[in-house]
């Protein structure tokens, strides 16, 4: 058995810790889905999905090719280990992976952009945190709010 030193990354989950406690963020894969979406704009929003907004099958048109739809919802929900804030909004854009249309694709790409350097934060004898971090998330210590 052999020692491999203190956690850092696992399943690409970020790992960083401090005395105070463990962040963990999956900052890497975050990155990796916004670049496979090709979105390149920094416009953020403050909710994963629109207020009272109802979607149905027939909204929209559909997507000529609905494999990158199907390839970044499968990336949102594993995302939400560490996101649980776009759990519900990722709830309801897997159920039009079947036959998506614009307006569903719209709908992922609000989610998109709601997503960012976010982690949970294992802070010890306290209650799990969720944080931001503005300047990469192995700097939290100093660089980080609680929501």
């Amino acid at each position: 058995m052999k020692d491999l030193g203190s956690l850092r990354y696992f399943l690409g989950i970020e790992v960083a810790f401090s005395p105070k406690g463990y962040l963990l963020s999956q900052s890497k894969y975050t990155a990796d889905i916004l670049e496979r979406a090709c979105l390149t704009d920094t416009r953020t929003v403050d909710t994963p999905c629109e207020l009272n907004v109802q979607y149905s099958p027939s909204d929209g048109n559909p997507l000529s090719d609905p494999t990158l739809y199907r390839t970044i919802v499968g990336s949102l929900v594993y995302l939400t280990i560490t996101r649980p804030d776009i759990a519900y909004a990722v709830h309801i854009v897997s159920q039009f992976v079947a036959s998506p249309t614009t307006v569903h694709w719209a709908a992922v790409l609000r989610i998109l952009r709601r997503i960012s350097c976010y982690g949970i934060y294992y802070q010890r004898d306290c209650l799990v945190t969720l944080v931001t971090c503005r300047y990469g998330c192995f700097s939290f210590l100093s660089h980080s709010h609680v929501l």
